[in-house]
């Protein structure tokens, strides 16, 4: 099992609300070890690579209404 981490900057976090919406979001995804959110967008996630990858963390959280900014 590798771990990997990544900060992602995404957009659609506005409020502490927002970011409770994104953790709803990222909830119980296989693989996703741990993720954390601060207001200014910044995600911290770290995942296991062998049961998920960073392309299906971020097809969720598009799905979730959050946009990865480049």
């Amino acid at each position: 099992m590798a771990t990997v981490s990544e900060t992602l900057q995404v957009s659609g976090i506005r409020c502490e609300r927002c970011v409770m919406r994104l953790a709803k979001t990222l909830e119980g995804h296989d693989g996703l070890e741990a993720a954390n959110a601060n207001l200014m967008g910044q995600v911290l996630l770290q995942w296991d690579d062998e049961r998920t990858s960073r392309a299906d963390l971020v097809a969720v959280l598009e799905r979730g209404g959050f946009r990865e900014l480049a």
